[in-house]
């Protein structure tokens, strides 16, 4: 069933992608008025604000990530009957 799963799985990871963008500006836009620095700007400014916003970016895509491959994930399995992907984790 993976292998039918990973179309969807594509199109869900693209619009994650996009949605935890436009997340990630809409946060920064309240901590600061300047646009968030970037890795290939010259001058970074602070080193604490890069590395803030690069903490923030990667959190809010983890977590938009997780929930939209989980809901894509449980939409595929309420119309093909068959969840891709294992189901429960591995007990070590």
């Amino acid at each position: 069933m993976n292998f039918l799963f990973r179309p969807v799985g594509i199109l869900a990871g693209l619009a994650a992608g996009l949605i935890a963008k436009k997340a990630f500006e809409k946060v920064w836009t309240m901590i600061d008025d300047q646009e968030p620095p970037d890795a290939e700007h010259r001058e970074l400014g602070s080193r604490g604000k890069f590395a803030a916003a690069l903490l923030l970016e990667g959190a809010i895509f983890t977590l938009v990530r997780g929930v939209v491959d989980h809901s894509a994930r449980l939409g595929f399995a309420k119309y093909t009957g068959a969840w891709p992907g294992q189901e429960y984790p591995d007990a070590e």
